[in-house]
């Protein structure tokens, strides 16, 4: 059925479906829909108009729609309701572009520029907090503050303890994050999502490079302070665990949470507790400085804000280049 419901959305690429596994439950990718509150409106507003539709929900994040119906609907049907609700849409923006003379790059902005400003507003927060890391660090090396910590954190160990730790500072080895990062990323390329499949493969290989790269420029050595119970090589600083964790899996957190927008406080603050977590086990097996994490943490952010504007502009741009295309063919449609 699914194999059907995308032949039928080839003839305007508009509607494809993405899970249908239950009956009388289906979710679909629409074109067009993706950061257009204006679409989501119009599209909730339409379904709640329809009486074999017995919930829904659009998200404008994802581009994906959530459609409830009556078990004797079928797939196709709903598909085919959804593409002529995009369609009637397309068409009053169309009618606006012929009334108001307005271009078409105008256009296809005008519903992108609140959730785009929304956007930018949360990256300067993160480019903020990046910065805080950074200067937090220095401030840390500044006073000779590494070594006072350290062995402050030593104090707290215990043989459960150092259990625990070790379990969840495997969470930032390579083995274990491209493991994860590799499931998430096949799992997106075979429902056609591959800009976020693309972007979690540049948060990993960038994260790691990049890693390597400032390890090798720094070569700053581990801390001497008691003998290692996990194996460490390579420099100290910046921490690669604090780095590339909060690249990878703040890319994997941010993607989990567009497409489930109803967990996305618990996804973000979970994704943000198991971040801090690897870190401070760095520091609580002693084989980093507490600068490092910091560093680790801010140039992980940095990378991360970098991939989120390459994800989210790649898909502005998509987004605006098949309106334009499909736009004289509704001018035209319209006239008619």
């Amino acid at each position: 059925m699914n194999g059907y419901l995308h032949n039928l959305s080839n003839g305007n690429g508009l509607v494809e479906a993405i899970h249908t596994a239950v009956k009388g439950r289906a979710r679909f990718k629409v074109k067009g829909l993706h950061l257009s509150q204006a679409c989501k409106n119009y599209l909730e507003w339409r379904l709640s108009q329809e009486k074999v539709i017995h919930q829904f929900s659009a998200n404008h994040l994802t581009g994906n729609v959530l459609v409830m119906f009556a078990p004797d609907i079928s797939l196709s049907a709903i598909a085919s309701l959804l593409q002529s609700i995009v369609l009637d849409y397309r068409l009053e923006i169309a009618q606006q572009y012929v009334s108001t003379a307005a271009t078409p790059i105008q256009l296809a902005a005008v519903p992108l520029e609140p959730q785009l400003n929304q956007l930018n507003s949360q990256l300067i927060l993160g480019s903020a907090a990046a910065t805080s890391l950074v200067l937090g660090s220095g401030l840390l090396y500044k006073y000779a503050l590494d070594e006072s910590i350290l062995l402050g954190i030593q104090t707290l160990h215990t043989p459960v303890l150092d259990i625990i730790i070790k379990g969840i500072t495997a969470l930032g080895e390579p083995l274990i994050f491209l493991s994860i990062g590799s499931a998430i990323g096949i799992n997106l390329w075979y429902n056609q999502r591959r800009r976020e499949a693309t972007t979690l493969g540049m948060a990993t290989v960038g994260a790691v490079g990049l890693n390597f790269l400032l390890k090798e420029i720094f070569r700053r050595a581990r801390p001497a302070l008691w003998d290692y119970i996990v194996n460490a090589v390579h420099y100290s600083f910046p921490s690669g665990h604090a780095m590339v964790s909060t690249a990878v899996y703040g890319c994997i957190g941010y993607i989990l949470a567009k497409e489930f927008p109803q967990w996305r406080k618990q996804i973000l603050a979970s994704t943000t507790v198991v971040i801090l977590a690897i870190g401070f086990s760095r520091l609580y097996l002693g084989v980093h400085w507490p600068t490092d994490v910091l560093a680790g943490y801010a140039a992980g952010l940095l990378w991360l804000i970098a991939c989120i504007l390459y994800l989210e502009w790649e898909q502005k741009f998509s987004f605006s280049g098949n309106f334009t295309q499909i736009l004289p063919t509704l001018k035209g449609t319209i006239h008619r």
